[in-house]
């Protein structure tokens, strides 16, 4: 029997009808979606596109220029062009980075090993602040991937003169140091932001939208005066290549007001040009650095002892010369003999310093200190101001408050010793310092520290000290009344004090209505002479001769002024009562100062 063959089945319309229907209601869904994607809803589109190609880019802001009193430029941001790539395509030209690296000036091994380094980012920065016409003529090379930005680099005008004042800013044009950083918010814009389209190639070839305007960093007038400036700089750089001196600074603060008018340090650098190794010429040394005052904290002590009812005319008795104090033995120069307070300023001597000092408390002295500013920061809102050291008075003996009243075991800066004097001069109100012009005035600033009577004798007790016979008659200023206290120092060391100096005169000027207090401080001079009468003195002349004719300053000594060279008469003038080491060593910094009598250097 046969097998049964099965009729054939297939239906081959049937199942091309079934596949063009398939087909059909797919392409339905496609045109559908397309339809409502493109002409019903084209957003996602408009998204994926914007994604790829449209851009929010920042906009920078210029940071704000910074002024003299007078209006002139001393700080400003100028645009340059920073040039960067993608690595990613950049890298897909191997053959173009050799003229890459050569319009850059970089090796070109350095240029491959920043672009492999983020070869998986999509940007890195080939150079900063270049020209911008250099910056546009790499970037017209076109080198796949590689674009230019727009930037602000710092410009200081004035160089190393106001280097330390100012300060610096890093690449982002952020502040670093000095009045930049202090007034960074200030000074600082607002970056802006933009819309744009760009291409493949990251090139923007539209701006779709300004979505924020950058706003423009304010500017800053300070109370520098760029004239003083000039001259406190040009003579602190003479008189430490004449003395040999390591470093050296001046301060030069407005009576009325308190406002930094100059501010000047030695070495100093080139804020242009930042090199690194240099970072103690960077230093602002006149709100950093401490110093033992030496004699020229002598005036305070002679406040501190009026306040305390001492009389001003009493005479003092120094003989023989030395004074006994608790197995220390305190020296002047030579014997002065019975002196009154104004001859002690004078004559600088110590034995009568310290006299006074043993008729008052630990507590009131110590106040008065405090009170005129010593040994702790002045508020001037300078950045890495250093506040200064002064030991509680409960822990004064004899010994440490005698050598407190000529100047050793107080550490000051030369900002907070100008701030005394200027609070001396300005009838016991003390002003803090401040380096923006009116900045006292706007925040109605100062206290009354001590009695105006009291303020105004010790002044004119200072007169002495320029005038002939006194220590510091270097300092006088021809047409004008000068006081001031020249000082003297030590250099303390572990032990002790070495035969290195710090040479001080701290004045005001002129003394019938006191408009400057200026400070000067020189460290090691090395060619022979270091006394603060021989050294710091003519500097207070030099500077303030011509600072009191700029600032326009009326005379009032005409008729009586005197010669400025010093007088000799047995060698007293501008010794400052210091006395040769006679002992190596010691074991504690205050007996070095009372056993070798070196408390005494004005």
């Amino acid at each position: 029997m046969s097998p049964r063959i099965k009729p054939n089945t297939f239906d081959p319309r049937g199942r091309l009808l079934f596949l063009a229907a398939v087909l059909g209601a797919c392409g339905f869904a496609i045109a559908a979606r397309a339809a409502w994607l493109q002409l019903l809803s084209p957003e996602f589109y408009q998204q994926q596109g914007d994604a790829r190609f449209v851009r929010d880019v920042p906009i920078v802001a210029s940071r704000g220029s910074i002024l003299d009193r007078s209006g002139e430029t001393l700080a400003a941001s100028s645009p340059v062009a920073s040039v960067w790539a993608n690595p990613k395509e950049t890298l897909q030209h191997p053959q173009r980075l050799a003229d890459l690296a050569k319009a850059l000036g970089l090796p070109r091994a350095e240029l491959a090993r920043r672009l492999r380094e983020r070869a998986d980012k999509e940007f890195v920065y080939l150079r900063r602040h270049m020209n911008p016409d250099a910056a546009a003529a790499v970037v017209a090379m076109g080198v796949p991937g590689v674009h230019e930005q727009r930037e602000f680099r710092r410009f200081y005008p004035h160089g190393e003169v106001l280097a330390h004042v100012l300060g610096t800013t890093n690449i982002d044009d952020r502040g670093q140091e000095g009045l930049e950083l202090a007034f960074d918010p200030w000074l600082t814009g607002k970056p802006g932001a933009k819309r744009v389209i760009r291409n493949r190639q990251g090139q923007i070839i539209d701006d779709v939208d300004l979505l924020r305007a950058a706003e423009p960093g304010r500017d800053l007038v300070l109370s520098i005066d760029r004239r003083v400036q000039y001259l406190a700089y040009r003579e602190l750089k003479a008189a430490l290549a004449l003395h040999g001196a390591r470093s050296g600074s001046i301060v030069v603060l407005d009576i009325p007001t308190g406002e930094v008018i100059a501010m000047v340090n030695q070495p100093s650098y080139n804020p242009n040009a930042r090199a690194p190794g240099q970072e103690a010429a960077r230093r602002n040394r006149a709100v950093t650095d401490l110093v033992e005052p030496g004699s020229v904290i002598k005036a305070f002590t002679v406040a501190a002892a009026m306040e305390n009812g001492a009389d001003p005319t009493r005479q003092i008795d120094t003989n023989p010369g030395f004074f006994p104090l608790r197995n220390h033995t305190i020296r002047d120069v030579r014997n002065f003999g019975m002196v009154d307070m104004a001859r002690l300023l004078q004559k600088s001597s110590n034995i009568a310093s310290t006299r006074l000092a043993m008729e008052m408390s630990n507590e009131h002295f110590h106040d008065v200190l405090t009170r005129f500013g010593f040994a702790q920061s002045t508020n001037s809102g300078f950045p890495g101001e250093a506040g200064g050291t002064l030991e509680a008075p409960g822990g004064w003996g004899d010994v440490e408050k005698a050598t407190i009243s000529y100047g050793y075991g107080i550490s000051v800066t030369p900002l907070q010793v100008a701030q005394g004097y200027a609070a001396l001069g300005n009838g016991g109100r003390l002003l803090p310092p401040t380096f923006v012009r009116g900045g006292n005035v706007a925040q109605g600033n100062g206290r009354q520290v001590i009695d105006p009577q009291i303020a105004r004798s010790v002044v004119g007790m200072l007169e002495t000290v320029v005038a002939p016979g006194g220590t510091a008659t270097t300092a006088a200023v021809a047409g004008y009344r000068v006081a001031g206290k020249s000082g003297t120092t030590r250099r303390s060391i572990a032990g002790g004090y070495e035969k290195r100096y710090v040479s001080m005169f701290a004045g005001i000027v002129p003394v019938r209505q006191p408009r400057f207090s200026m400070v000067v401080a020189i460290h090691d001079p090395t060619a022979g002479a270091f006394y603060g009468g021989a050294v710091a003195a003519p500097l207070f002349h030099s500077v303030m001769d011509g600072a009191l004719r700029l600032m326009d300053v009326p005379p009032d000594n005409v008729r009586g002024w005197f010669a400025t060279a010093p007088q000799a008469s047995g060698g007293e003038v501008g010794t400052d009562g210091l006395v040769p080491l006679d002992v190596p060593s010691l074991e504690t910094p205050a007996a070095s100062a009372t056993s070798a009598a070196t408390g005494g250097q004005p």
